[in-house]
């Protein structure tokens, strides 16, 4: 049996984890059998944004207590992983990964990722491991990777321009297209970067983590 570390990065779309995106994730590595941990760092939230409105609220959250949401949870301290308990590691979309596993959101090519995150995942990196980074998740590929990772982030060319800037190879893909770094076992997906419906998502999402599992 494949195990799987997931990395939440809150709980919806504008200020955590993509929600549809994460469930979809979560729904394929149980349908295809694997042992799933669900993982997030216990920060403080960005900001909390009304999903009804757009606005922000005067409110602060726990980026670890509200992925707990999605995990129905069963989620840990992103500091707990140890890359020897796990085949492989995911990272779904959403702004939480741009605004709480990394500042990408606010400082486009000079961002920095979250400590704790980046440790894991360059863990992963450091021991061969497969990762799939999904949505707007591959813009820490270049700070997990260094030079000339490949992934992609669809066809946005503001934000593929930016990928570029911090060392990666952006390739354009469709949404139900897959994008494999085969040197570095880095697979990645567009998913609502490009999806108009949540089938459009999983399309390229259920293609990702199978892959993901077939290089674990």
């Amino acid at each position: 049996m494949k195990k799987v570390a997931v990395i939440l990065s809150g709980c919806g779309v504008y200020d955590g984890a993509e929600i549809h995106e994460s469930v979809i994730t979560l729904l394929r590595l149980s349908q295809r059998g694997a042992q799933v941990q669900c993982f997030a760092p216990n920060i403080e939230q960005h900001h909390v944004l009304n999903h009804l409105t757009g606005e922000e609220m005067a409110e602060k959250r726990n980026v670890l207590v509200e992925s707990a949401r999605i995990a129905r949870g069963e989620v840990k301290d992103v500091r707990e992983a140890k890359v020897e308990d796990f085949d492989a590691l995911i990272v779904p979309g959403g702004f939480g990964a741009a605004k709480n596993l990394s500042d990408f959101a606010f400082k486009g090519d000079q961002c920095e990722v979250q400590p704790d995150v980046l440790a894991l995942a360059k863990a992963f990196a450091a021991a061969k491991k497969p990762v799939g980074l999904i949505c707007i998740a591959p813009a820490m590929a270049a700070r997990i990777y260094g030079e000339g990772v490949e992934c992609t982030i669809g066809t946005d060319e503001g934000t593929a321009k930016a990928l570029t800037n911090m060392g990666a190879k952006h390739i354009d893909c469709a949404v139900e297209d897959i994008v494999e770094d085969k040197d570095r076992k880095l697979v990645t997906t567009p998913a609502y970067m490009l999806a108009q419906s949540i089938a459009e998502a999983a399309s390229g999402i259920n293609k990702a983590v199978d892959r993901v599992l077939e290089l674990a």
